[in-house]
C-alpha cells in the first residue's frame, strides 16, 4: 500500500509540476528509479526495403549513422518484423516457413540488417515481433491462437534460426503486432522458449494499445507475471497507468513516433524520449520507423528518423530526429538507472522536462533536458493537449553521490523553424562549483549534461545529389541472390523472390506465396500477387517483361501494370492500367483496377506460347497499347481519368507460382519507338 501511495504522489507531482520553479536537486539519497532498457528503432512493414540496394559506400554510411557507437543515433535496440508473407504497412516481408515442413533463413533483409547492426555495436539488443502469419499457422479459421504450440514453435524456430544460421541472439520477442493477445499463447510461448534453450529471450507483451487489461491479468495471474518481462504499448502519449505500475513490470513504448522526419518530427521525438519516462515511467521507446526507406507514395512516407529512398543515386537525408536520439543514446547504456522522480527526474517550471541516469558502477552520470514547444513537437498520434514553454533560468544542485561531480560535458541542439538550426553540437565543459550549476534554457532546445567524454558528431562527406528513378531501367535478376528480392522491387501482396530455373533464363523473379496469410490488414483479402517499383508520378511509361507459368502452377493470370495508385494496406483497391494474361484460357484482360472492377477490354491471344511470353504495356495520355511476343493485342484510347499516374507493377491473378524475367521500363517516347519498330501500326 505504501508503495502504491508513493506512486500516486509521484504522478501528482509530475503532472502538477510541484517541484521548485528554479532549483532542481539531483541525489541518490532516496534511491533510484527504474532500470533503463534503451532507445530503439523498428524495421517492419517493409520500411527498410530500399536500403540494401544502396551502393556499398552510402549504405555503410547510413548504417554507421544509425548503429555505430559515438557517431550518430547509436541505437540501443533494433526491433524487426518476423515476416509472414503478409502486407504489414508498406509491403510484405517474407516468411521463414511457408509450410510446416519448410524452413529458410536467407529470405528478406532483416537478417542482414541485424547482422550489420551487431557488426557496428555488439551490445545492441534485438527484438522480434510477428505482424501477419503464413496461412497454415492459423489453420482453416485463420486463428493463430487455436493451436498455441504450433504458433509458438513457428516463432521459436525464427529465433533459433537467427542463432544457428546467423549467430544472432534475440533478446526480446513480442506476441502479435497491434492484435489482441492470448494468455494461453503467452504462457505456451514462454514454455517453448525455455524448452529450446532460450530462457534469456524475454517476452514483451503485447504490442497493443492501452495498459490496463494486460496489467490486470498480470496482477491476478502469478504465472503470467513470471512469464512477461515488460508491458509494451503502442503510441501511449507519454502516459501509463497506476495498474501498469502496480504490475511491477518494465513499461515500454514498444512502438512510437511514426511522424515525418522534419523539425516538428524532431521535436516530437525529443519530447517522447524524455516524457515517456517523466510522465509514464517507460524505460524504453522504439520508433517506427528506424529509417524511412520505402517509396514516396506509399503510406506514412517519410516517417523515419532519417530517410534513404534512392538506391539508384545513393542520396540520403540526415534529419533532426537522428541527432536528437544521440542526446540520450551516446551518453547512456542499457542497464543504467534513472534517478528518482523529484530528485533527478521531472518537469521544469517554465515547461519542458529533465531526466538523469547513472551507470551501474556509479562512475558516469547523464542529464537530458528538453524544452519542446507544443506546435513544434506534434506527433502523428495521439493528440497533444495544449501547454506553454518559456525561456527560464535553472539551477541544478548535486547531492549524495553526485556531489563529487566537478565537470559536465554539454551537447546542445536548438530547433529553429525559421533560419538555421543547431543539431547535436558539443559545447565547452561546464565546471560544477560547490555542487551547483546555473544556466539559461530557451524554447525548443535539447541539452545533454554528462560526465561521459566520448560523445561525437559523426560526419561523412555529403551523399550524391538526389535523382529521379533512372530510365530506361532493365533487370534480368542474374546479379540478385536466390531467395532475395531485387533492390527496387517493393512487394505488396504475396512474396517475390529470385529463383534459379536454369536454361537461358537462369535467375528469374518468382511469386512464391501459395496460400492467403493470416492477414494483418485488408490487402491480403484479394488473394493475388503484387509488386511495384519506380515512381508514383509516372504517367506516360512503357513496361515489358518475359512471363511464364511454371509447370507446377495453375495461376489464373499474370499481369504487368502502369499508373498504379494504391499500395500498402489498400493494395487490394489499387487502380491503374493492368494488363492480365490468362495462360489457361489464352485471353487478355485490360482493367483499370487490380480487382478487375472496371474491365476496359478483353480478347483472345493467338500467339501465346506454352512457356515464356514477352508482354508489354505502353501508356500515353488517354491511350494504352498492349503487345504479346511482338504483336499488338490492343490499342485502347479512352483510359479513365482516375488512372493518371502511379507506379509500375506486376503480379499474379491468384496465389500461384509465376515467373518474370528481363523486365524493362522506359519512357513513353522510348516505348513508342519500340512499338513502332515492330510495325505494330500505332500512330
Amino acid at each position: 500500500m505504501h508503495r502504491l501511495l508513493g506512486v500516486i504522489l509521484i504522478l501528482l507531482q509530475t503532472k502538477l509540476s510541484l517541484s521548485s520553479p528554479e532549483t532542481y536537486y539531483f541525489t541518490d539519497k532516496y534511491g533510484h528509479g527504474r532500470l533503463f532498457d534503451g532507445i530503439g528503432g523498428l524495421s517492419a512493414g517493409a520500411s527498410s526495403v530500399l536500403l540494401r540496394g544502396y551502393p556499398e559506400k552510402q549504405r555503410n554510411e547510413i548504417l554507421d549513422y544509425m548503429f555505430k557507437p559515438n557517431f550518430g543515433a547509436a541505437f540501443q535496440i533494433l526491433k524487426v518484423e518476423i515476416g509472414g508473407d503478409a502486407q504489414s504497412t508498406d509491403g510484405t516481408e517474407s516468411t521463414h516457413m511457408r509450410t510446416p515442413d519448410e524452413e529458410n533463413y536467407q529470405r528478406g533483409y532483416e537478417w542482414w540488417l541485424m547482422l550489420e547492426a551487431k557488426k557496428r555495436n555488439p551490445n545492441i539488443k534485438l527484438y522480434c515481433l510477428p505482424w501477419g502469419w503464413p496461412g497454415w499457422v492459423g489453420g482453416d479459421k485463420g486463428d493463430v491462437y487455436a493451436n498455441p504450440e504450433q504458433t509458438a514453435m513457428y516463432v521459436v524456430k525464427w529465433i533459433k534460426g537467427a542463432k544457428t544460421v546467423h549467430n544472432l541472439t534475440i533478446d526480446y520477442v513480442g506476441i502479435w503486432n497491434e492484435r489482441m493477445y492470448n494468455i494461453a499463447y503467452i504462457k505456451t510461448l514462454r514454455k517453448t522458449l525455455d524448452s529450446n534453450g532460450l530462457q534469456n529471450t524475454r517476452i514483451i507483451a503485447a504490442d497493443y494499445f492501452g495498459w490496463d487489461t494486460l496489467s490486470d491479468a498480470i496482477i491476478n495471474d502469478p504465472e503470467l507475471s513470471v512469464d512477461i518481462y515488460g508491458i509494451g504499448v503502442h503510441y501511449p502519449g507519454t502516459t501509463s497507468s497506476l495498474k501498469a505500475l502496480e504490475s511491477g513490470k518494465q513499461l515500454w513504448s514498444s512502438e512510437d513516433y511514426s511522424t515525418n522526419d522534419d523539425f516538428v518530427g524532431g521535436g516530437c521525438w525529443a519530447r517522447l524520449l524524455n516524457q515517456n519516462y517523466v510522465n509514464g515511467f517507460m524505460t524504453s521507446t522504439i520508433s517506427w520507423a528506424l529509417l524511412a526507406s520505402w517509396y514516396e507514395g506509399l503510406p506514412y512516407y517519410g516517417d523515419g528518423l532519417m530517410t534513404a529512398i534512392e538506391p539508384w543515386s545513393g542520396h540520403y537525408d540526415l534529419a533532426s530526429p537522428l541527432w536528437l536520439t544521440a542526446h540520450t543514446t551516446q551518453f547512456t547504456s542499457v542497464g543504467w538507472r534513472y534517478l528518482s522522480h523529484g530528485w533527478g527526474v521531472g518537469h521544469l517550471s517554465g515547461g519542458g522536462t529533465y531526466v538523469a541516469l547513472v551507470s551501474p558502477d556509479g562512475k558516469d552520470f547523464t542529464i537530458v533536458i528538453e524544452t519542446m514547444s507544443h506546435n513544434h513537437s506534434l506527433c502523428i498520434r495521439p493528440a497533444l493537449p495544449p501547454y506553454t514553454v518559456v525561456p527560464q533560468d535553472v539551477t541544478f544542485v548535486f547531492n549524495g553521490s553526485y556531489s563529487s561531480i566537478k565537470k559536465l560535458y554539454p551537447w546542445f541542439s536548438q530547433l529553429n523553424f525559421t533560419g538555421e538550426s543547431t543539431l547535436f553540437h558539443q559545447q565547452m565543459p561546464i565546471p560544477v562549483i560547490d555542487g551547483q550549476i546555473r544556466f539559461k534554457l530557451g524554447v525548443d532546445q535539447v541539452l545533454t549534461l554528462t560526465t561521459v567524454a566520448t560523445g561525437n558528431r559523426g560526419q561523412y562527406a555529403p551523399p550524391p545529389p538526389s535523382k529521379p528513378f533512372p530510365l530506361p531501367y532493365s533487370v534480368n535478376f542474374e546479379e540478385t541472390s536466390v531467395y532475395q528480392a531485387p533492390a527496387v522491387f517493393a512487394q505488396q501482396i504475396g512474396s517475390f523472390e529470385v529463383a534459379d530455373v536454369g536454361g537461358t533464363h537462369g535467375h528469374v523473379l518468382r511469386q512464391m506465396t501459395l496460400q492467403k496469410p493470416v492477414a494483418w490488414c485488408t490487402a491480403d483479402s484479394i488473394g493475388m500477387g503484387f509488386t511495384i517499383l519506380g515512381s508514383s508520378h509516372w504517367s506516360d511509361i512503357f513496361v515489358q517483361a518475359d512471363i511464364q507459368a511454371p509447370n507446377n502452377s495453375n495461376v489464373s493470370a499474370i499481369y504487368v501494370a502502369a499508373r498504379v495508385t494504391q499500395a500498402g494496406c489498400q493494395s487490394n483497391m489499387a487502380k491503374g492500367v493492368f494488363l492480365f494474361i490468362n495462360p489457361q484460357k489464352k485471353l487478355y484482360i485490360l482493367s483499370s483496377s487490380i480487382s478487375l472492377i472496371g474491365i476496359l477490354a478483353t480478347g483472345n491471344l493467338e500467339t501465346l506460347n506454352k512457356d515464356w511470353n514477352t508482354v508489354s504495356l505502353l501508356t500515353m495520355g488517354n491511350s494504352a497499347v498492349g503487345s504479346l511476343n511482338g504483336q499488338m493485342i490492343f490499342n485502347y484510347t479512352t483510359l479513365p481519368t482516375s488512372v493518371q499516374s502511379g507506379f509500375v507493377g506486376m503480379g499474379t491473378g491468384s496465389l500461384d507460382y509465376a515467373d518474370f524475367d528481363n523486365v524493362r521500363i522506359a519512357s513513353a517516347r522510348d516505348g513508342l519507338h519500340y512499338v513502332k519498330n515492330r510495325k505494330l501500326n500505332i500512330s
